[in-house]
């Protein structure tokens, strides 16, 4: 049996010629050469295939007919890696899926943040603890999050272990594909991991990103002359950008322009973390991408816009204003006549208590149960009660 992709050459990766914003800072490792190499000759951890079907699964939410589903964690962890942990979290999705599925009547695709959602981009370099000064936590990817100076120093190591703690998840995924489980997505961020990944398709002859089905790129990395929007753009895989409140509508109509030139329904989504008290830039967004003819996937990402700190400083998010915003995606949608295309959260597994609402009475419960490696999450019964309220 032929393998699903063959190695790509370096004429197939223009995206390395270009700026990147938010990439570690390896400090000259000498062995990061020799890590990339490795990531370079590793097995692709998605299928040519797997990735054409997801493709078409988006393709029925482009056109109408069914909703999308993308949860799981803010920043995965290493530990968090074993069949167990990924049951929890497949188990997770799809009752939440199910629910959109009650609410909407509609046929519900499931993407979960999950295998390769180990790095983040930070507002800040650097973070004060307990009177010290430290590079700030990007996710396992790059550092540790303990406190520490050594931990806190990028190691380009574990490239290699973000690699193995993907297989071993997308391994658990497989378990569940033939229930309806969920797709894989993360964020595309650190190149040093996904350039190497890319590879060509052995029956297409496409380029494609071998590390999961939908990448996306992140509000602070969606720059159309930077290595981030080129490296989506040049890929076959079904691609995602998070669109923020100080996109203007030209901007996003040349983002789609860049990152779906074909017009083909289910390859772009994109996800709108516009915050509460923002969400009236998306009506003119949605108008003049919509005009332009991109037949876009629109999500709506009601927590990354709506981050607020507790008295003792802990981030947290509002039950209340998420559910107003996501809300009014819908109603904004709906008014153009657009199809509201479904949520993109970040959802626990447990009872946690990072964000304020539902079991969570006020901020003074935030700290009870914190256990996110770096921003607030929905628990279930919150993400249940969002659900309902916006569907």
């Amino acid at each position: 049996m032929r393998p699903a992709f063959a190695p790509a050459t370096v004429d197939d990766r223009p995206w390395e010629l270009l700026p990147a914003r938010e990439q570690p800072d390896w400090r000259g490792h000498p062995d990061r050469p020799r890590y990339v190499a490795a990531l370079r000759a590793s097995p692709p951890l998605v299928t040519e295939r797997d990735i054409v079907t997801a493709h078409r699964a988006i393709a029925a939410v482009a056109a109408g007919d069914a909703r999308l589903l993308q949860a799981g964690d803010c920043a995965e962890s290493f530990a968090e890696s074993d069949p167990a942990s990924t049951a929890a979290k497949v188990a997770v999705l799809a009752d939440l899926g199910d629910l959109v599925a009650r609410r909407t009547g509609d046929e519900v695709v499931l993407f979960g943040r999950l295998a390769g959602q180990y790095a983040k981009p930070r507002s800040h370099p650097t973070e004060v603890v307990d009177g010290v000064e430290l590079p700030v936590f990007r996710g396992h990817l790059v550092n540790a999050p303990e406190a520490d100076p050594q931990a806190r120093v990028a190691d380009p190591r574990r490239l290699i272990e973000a690699y193995r703690a993907s297989a071993r998840v997308m391994a658990g995924l497989g378990v569940h594909r033939g229930d309806g489980g969920p797709w894989a997505s993360h964020e595309a961020l650190v190149l040093d991991y996904e350039s190497p990944q890319v590879r060509r398709g052995e029956w297409s002859g496409d380029r494609y990103l071998s590390s999961t089905h939908l990448p996306w790129i992140g509000e602070r990395t969606r720059q159309l002359d930077h290595a981030h929007v080129r490296l989506l753009a040049t890929v076959a895989n079904p691609v995602a950008c998070k669109v923020g409140p100080g996109a203007t509508p030209d901007e996003v109509v040349a983002l789609c322009a860049a990152l779906d030139p074909g017009r083909t329904p289910g390859r772009l989504t994109l996800i709108a973390r516009m915050g509460a008290e923002r969400i009236d830039a998306l009506a003119p967004i949605a108008r003049a991408v919509h005009r332009a003819g991109h037949p876009v996937v629109w999500l709506s990402d009601p927590m990354h816009g709506n981050t607020v700190r507790t008295e003792s400083g802990e981030k947290t998010r509002h039950l209340a204003t998420m559910i107003r915003e996501a809300s009014r995606f819908r109603t904004t949608l709906e008014a153009l006549g657009l199809h509201p295309g479904g949520l993109h959260l970040e959802v626990a597994t447990t009872g946690v208590t990072e964000c304020v609402g539902g079991p969570v009475p006020d901020e003074g419960s935030v700290g009870e149960r914190y256990e996110s490696l770096c921003d607030p999450r929905l628990n279930p019964a919150q993400a249940h009660e969002l659900i309902r309220s916006v569907f």
